[in-house]
């Protein structure tokens, strides 16, 4: 189990490699080539117009709906969202080194009345933070040390009728031992806590006063095994004294093994949609 303190080292320490040297132009997401994508940029954005296509279609009459990113990275997905949609934006990270480069993007985008970023936690949520209409975690919700309390904040961020959208890695049935190796390597280099099946995900949201709209299996639109991702595993081999939860090739070698898990069928990228009840 990564803490807190944890967790926000991580990220301090590799987003700016992340940002340097990621292929998403400023994302710090996956590409998803789903239906429709031509191009490497919109795999990258892919997931964030599926959001604004859902936020667009439920709040049609809203001027401004509140919108919030749980785990923003350096805010590319709110930015991508407020350029296209007239809605207010707040940010939450643990990184102090994501939140400043965050609030360089936004103001570099000119959003700066609109959107913001806070240094936080999402498992323990600003009190000032008001109400929100919209809440979001792409591939951010696995790091949490407490998924529960992540369902119980987001449950008293949202108001009634609220959408809740969590894009993450979930784990599949399996008891084999190399799937438990190479999950475990994944999940110390990329300190990860709750990586949870489909059905206990669903459950702890709808125990946190959620109802479950939807969940799409988005795994078969990933790339996996790339020619990029085939160099990285060539010069690891070369490294693989090192343990997997290396300080310095953590990312590296939990990113290996999460292609590897992705590939045998270990783990699923899916999206979920949740309403808040009530109201």
């Amino acid at each position: 189990m990564f803490d807190t303190a944890q967790i926000r080292r991580y990220y301090d320490r590799h987003t700016p490699s992340f940002v340097r040297f990621g292929q998403g132009g400023g994302s710090m997401h996956r590409a998803v080539w789903g239906p429709g994508t031509t191009t490497r940029d919109q795999a990258f954005q892919w997931v964030d117009e599926r959001i604004a296509e859902i936020i667009r279609e439920r709040f049609p009459a809203s001027p401004a709906a509140h919108v919030v990113d749980l785990g923003c990275g350096v805010g590319e997905s709110l930015c991508y969202l407020a350029k296209r949609l007239p809605i207010r934006g707040t940010g939450i990270t643990l990184s102090p080194v994501q939140a400043a480069i965050a609030r360089s993007r936004i103001a570099a985008a000119g959003l700066s009345d609109r959107v913001e970023c806070l240094e936080g936690d999402y498992c323990d949520l600003p009190p000032d933070l008001g109400s929100a209409d919209a809440a979001l975690a792409i591939e951010s919700f696995a790091h949490g040390p407490s998924p529960e309390r992540f369902f119980e904040q987001c449950s008293r961020l949202l108001r009634p009728g609220g959408l809740l959208i969590v894009c993450d890695d979930v784990r599949r049935q399996t008891d084999t031992p190399a799937a438990a190796r190479a999950l475990e390597h994944f999940k110390r280099g990329w300190h990860i806590n709750a990586l949870l099946e489909r059905e206990q995900v669903v459950a702890l949201a709808e125990a946190a006063g959620f109802t479950h709209e939807s969940t799409s299996d988005l795994t078969p639109f990933l790339e996996i095994h790339r020619g990029r991702d085939r160099v990285i595993s060539a010069f690891l081999l070369l490294v693989k004294w090192l343990p997997a939860g290396s300080t310095r090739f953590g990312p590296e070698f939990g990113g290996r093994a999460l292609q590897t898990c992705l590939a045998r069928g270990w783990i699923g990228y899916e999206f979920f949609v949740f309403r808040r009840r009530g109201g």
